[in-house]
């Protein structure tokens, strides 16, 4: 998709945070900006995204070199994944975190490693019952 198209403007810029889902930021008065509306957006990895558009949030363009910037440092995205949602409300993927279900929790490791001083590595080698039922052994029995 490598068609020439306008200069974005703060108002599509606005549209696709809105589009996207991103939250608007308030102030710790719960009022907004005067000079800015800024908003923030929580990606899967644990990484929040911060963007502000000048007010007012008009047709006013911007230019390429802090057009390129908005786009790679504060939405994440590129140019094309931009239009597409402006334009055709098609999201950015931003790759959701498949977290395995059977996961033994951090809490049981720390305990199993820390306290009932068994190795790292044999802790991580159990499945999550076994973690479980190891980490029952411990409390009950002290081994």
């Amino acid at each position: 998709m490598n068609e020439r198209r306008r200069p974005a403007t703060r108002t599509d810029h606005e549209n696709f945070c809105i589009t996207e889902g991103w939250a608007e930021r308030k102030r710790a008065t719960g009022k907004r900006g005067t000079h800015h509306v800024n908003y923030e957006f929580a990606l899967p990895d644990g990484r929040i995204l911060y963007t502000r558009i000048s007010h007012p949030v008009d047709r006013t363009g911007y230019g390429p070199s802090i057009w390129a910037h908005i786009l790679r440092d504060q939405l994440a995205v590129t140019a094309e994944e931009f239009w597409a949602c402006v334009e055709d409300k098609v999201l950015p993927d931003r790759q959701e975190l498949q977290v395995p279900t059977d996961t033994i929790p951090v809490g049981v490791i720390r305990v199993l490693v820390v306290e009932a001083h068994i190795p790292e590595a044999k802790v991580k080698a159990m499945t999550k019952a076994e973690a479980i039922q190891r980490l029952a052994d411990f409390y009950t029995t002290g081994q």
